[in-house]
């Protein structure tokens, strides 16, 4: 038996509490999975699992020794990475989870620097705007936009993202375009509602040293960046949103940029892992890397 392997899945069947999802996640077979856990028992003459038919769960044995694989494997790799020069050549996979918008217009566009750099590390790359349990799916890291609510995660925080109020040519056209914050009554906006705070988000203007907030009424509500920047793009409102996100579209004329005197403050932009992974060099170098494209102009500056 291979007991470092074991260990390993031992440790991924406790977070996923599933025999199928570490399988699929590991490339191994489920039959194999089973097998090595078992090995595992016999070798410490321990029940590490309890089975049910929805799921798996640690008895008090294996949670304990959950806690000691945890260590043993943050240190093996340690000791790889010291030995075997990975630290400055790093290797392996990494699973990690991005925003759509962010994903397609900053993060993939710029992946071709990121494997020249580290050809021998392998990206899997989740998209979507759903908050995900990393422990339980086994992804090492995600990028979140805006305000977080409490977390037990590790959080680094990236160079913030400018933002921009803007409006379809069509809405201006219809609706006029306002040279002052009193001139918003009357307008319209697209209603954003946060998945990370779980409350729609007023538009906020930053005024000389302080913010000044305005809520329009709207007839749309959108959860996620893609639908929208869709909706002010349709006429629908006007609406804040990252400049990368957007920047095609005001070269273009399709959507004008409002207030500008007035500028929406900068979105905060956080990596998160969680906290008893060992940060890899892997890891390391891949949150290095985000932060220098979050510091160039195509993410932070207008």
């Amino acid at each position: 038996m291979d007991y470092f392997q074991a260990m390993k899945v031992f440790v991924r069947v406790v977070e996923a509490g599933s025999f199928t999802k570490v399988a699929s996640d590991l490339g191994i077979s489920r039959g194999s999975a089973t097998i090595l856990i078992k090995q595992l028992e016999s070798h410490l003459g321990a029940r590490l699992l309890q089975r049910t038919t929805r799921q798996v769960t640690p008895t008090l044995d294996g949670s304990a020794y959950y806690q000691h694989c945890l260590n043993i494997l943050a240190e093996m790799e340690e000791a790889e990475s010291v030995f075997s020069q990975s630290a400055s050549h790093p290797r392996g996979r990494l699973k990690v989870d991005l925003p759509t918008s962010l994903a397609r217009l900053v993060v993939i566009p710029a992946l071709p620097d990121f494997y020249a750099r580290f050809p021998t590390i392998t990206l899997e790359v989740g998209v979507g705007d759903r908050m995900i349990d990393l422990v339980a799916e086994g992804v090492d890291c995600v990028v979140r936009l805006g305000a977080l609510a409490d977390s037990t995660l590790v959080a680094r925080n990236l160079p913030a993202l400018t933002q921009v109020t803007c409006a379809s040519s069509d809405y201006v056209a219809r609706f006029g375009q306002p040279s002052t914050l009193e001139e918003l009554e009357g307008h319209e906006c697209v209603e954003f509602l946060s998945i990370n705070v779980g409350r729609l988000q007023p538009l906020e203007f930053c005024c000389d040293d302080r913010i000044e907030l305005r809520q329009l009424r709207g007839r749309i509500t959108a959860r996620h960046g893609e639908s929208y920047v869709s909706a002010g793009e349709a006429g629908l409102g006007i609406i804040q949103v990252p400049l990368y996100h957007v920047a095609s579209q005001l070269r273009a004329g399709t959507l004008l940029e409002l207030l500008p005197q007035y500028p929406p403050p900068k979105l905060p932009i956080t990596v998160l892992y969680p906290h008893h992974r060992h940060l890899t060099p892997r890891l390391r170098v891949f949150i290095d890397w985000l932060v220098s494209v979050f510091s160039s102009d195509i993410a932070a500056s207008r």
